[in-house]
């Protein structure tokens, strides 16, 4: 138990003192990035992420091979360096993202699609001859720096940071037969087909692939071999899936199971997290609360494959708390609104208890199992109580005003109490709170009691939220419970 402890704190020890060391490089990327853009990428459509090297010209390629060139944040402007003055020479068209900002959106892969992750910059040769001469310069130039993998694309080579696959160069659109529409490129006839980007071969069969055939392996498509079988995807972006699966390890019959995936180079953050420390320290902390009494998943194994980490746990039956108030036809009781209430701040307060602050407590996060009991998820931001993360974590946080995000860094706590009470007014008002700086919402419902609207403005005011603790919130509501029912 002590060498748990020991190694989930000098993970999260070197985390903080990444973190707080990053600000300084952030700006400085950040300003060289800028400087790269002016001299190679002058051309800014309007209302567009991106910059481009050049106008285009009538006689550029429609449709051909296009490359991408991966890159983290942390690595992009290496990468440009290395390789714009090649392009330029070359007077290639090519693109890039007008931010490392953006870029870290395109490869977290929920802004704009899966399916983007990995493509920092998008070359446009000309032809099948440049496509190849140009994903060999380039692989040389870039070779052996870290990068993400992208989705259905081709690499170049093993550990490349080029990648490659064939569709059309402009914004060309077909209507599919359900009204929708989609990208599309010309078939050798002339007509419009559509340009799938999301598919295991990454050209149609009426193209030679010019590159060389050895290499025609998706390796962000590897899956874990052994005794864990996936047969389902839950979820997908660029720090890694996280999958429903069975276990055929244990001795008994074969149980499901939860398969977290943490890929090295995923959505690399300006600290130097990645997927892999992500699943690899939840990892830590499970184990940690577990032996806490805290009721979280079951670890049932971990492991490395193909460079990526793997977590194994029990796939807990029912539906996170989000799914299960939106398919309600009828608002609980207030009764048992305050029941869920009491039994989040008591998970709240045996992780903190444990030492741990949650940071990502919200809807999706809490299970309803079948009996009707609360059980918490997903522990990769968590960090010690006495070590507050400066890199905020929980989708609540962050979507906050700067003023609480202040408080936030530097006390943890506060930011899983002002959790606490937007989940709270969740349970009465269907909704989560919109709060600014100059208005905390109050819980509209009628028959709430004043105590529970009076405490959840207290917790949605991370001044005031700073004077409580999870086990006197649970005390209280309990104290209201027990008054309604007398």
């Amino acid at each position: 138990m002590k060498a748990v402890i020991q190694k989930s704190n000098n993970i999260t020890s070197s985390a903080k003192f990444k973190a707080e060391s990053s600000l300084n490089l952030a700006e400085s990327l950040n300003l060289r990035w800028q400087e790269l853009c002016r001299r190679y990428l002058p051309v800014i459509p309007k209302n567009s992420i991106w910059r481009y090297s050049r106008l285009r010209r009538p006689a550029d390629a429609q449709q051909g091979w296009k490359l991408h060139i991966s890159a983290t944040i942390l690595t992009a402007t290496a990468v440009f360096e290395a390789v714009a003055p090649f392009l330029k020479e070359q007077q290639a068209y090519y693109k890039a993202p007008i931010s490392l900002k953006e870029l870290r959106k395109i490869n977290s892969g929920v802004y704009y699609d899966y399916t983007q992750i990995g493509k920092f910059i998008t070359v446009y040769p000309q032809n099948d001859e440049q496509a190849v001469y140009f994903a060999q310069q380039l692989h040389r130039m870039t070779d052996r720096i870290p990068a993400p993998s992208v989705p259905y694309d081709l690499k170049f080579a093993p550990g490349s940071c080029v990648h490659y696959r064939y569709g059309s160069f402009r914004a060309n659109e077909i209507k599919h037969s359900d009204g929708t529409c989609g990208m599309a490129m010309h078939d050798p006839q002339g007509n419009l087909i559509p340009d799938v980007r999301d598919s295991e071969k990454p050209y149609p069969d009426w193209v030679l692939n010019p590159f060389p055939v050895a290499q025609e392996k998706n390796a962000a498509q590897d899956s874990p071999l052994g005794n864990f079988k996936i047969f389902r995807a839950l979820a997908q972006r660029g720090k890694g899936g996280v999958y429903q699966g069975v276990d055929l390890s244990s001795a008994a019959a074969p149980r499901l199971c939860l398969i977290k995936e943490g890929r090295k180079n995923g959505e690399v953050s300006w600290d130097g997290r990645d997927g892999y420390w992500r699943v690899e320290h939840e990892e830590s902390v499970l184990k940690v609360l577990r032996a806490a009494g805290v009721d979280v998943p079951q670890i049932y194994s971990s492991f490395s494959s193909g460079k990526n980490y793997y977590l194994v746990t029990e796939f807990i039956a029912g539906e996170n708390l989000h799914l299960f108030l939106r398919k309600r036809k009828r608002r609980m009781s207030i009764a048992r609104a305050i029941k869920y209430a009491v039994e989040l701040s008591e998970i709240m307060t045996r992780i903190h208890s444990a030492g741990w602050v949650w940071r990502d407590c919200k809807p999706s996060n809490l299970i309803v199992t079948g009996n009707g009991q609360l059980r918490p998820l997903d522990f990769e931001g968590a960090c010690p109580v006495d070590q507050p993360d400066p890199v905020l974590w929980s989708t609540l946080t962050v979507k906050c005003p700067e003023i609480y995000k202040n408080l936030f860094k530097k006390s943890a706590m506060t930011a899983d109490l002002y959790a606490l009470g937007a989940m709270i007014y969740l349970l009465f008002e269907g909704e989560l709170p919109a709060v600014t700086e100059d208005f905390i919402p109050k819980i509209l419902r009628r028959n709430v009691p004043l105590e529970i609207v009076r405490l959840t403005a207290q917790l949605l005011d991370p001044r005031r939220a700073q004077c409580f603790k999870a086990e006197a919130v649970a005390q209280k509501l309990k104290n209201i419970l027990k008054s309604i029912k007398n």
